[in-house]
């Protein structure tokens, strides 16, 4: 029995998971993983492009 003020823990272990998909058109925006393969996109930092299921990671060069 839970203590008064308290709340009881949460069973769902997925609660705080989000999932962000970038659709333009109909097609998925984003490069893939080239190590985990095509389903895998690549997150967008301000330097440098991760993919959170290998950690493979990308840095971003600027053109000037």
């Amino acid at each position: 029995m839970a203590r008064e003020g308290k709340k009881p823990h949460s069973k769902s272990k997925h609660k705080g998971i989000q999932i962000w998909k970038k659709y333009k058109e109909g097609k998925i925006q984003g490069k893939w993983c080239p190590r985990c393969g095509v389903g895998t996109i690549l997150a967008e930092h301000g330097n440098r492009l991760t993919c959170g299921h290998c950690h493979y990671s990308e840095i971003k060069i600027e053109k000037k």
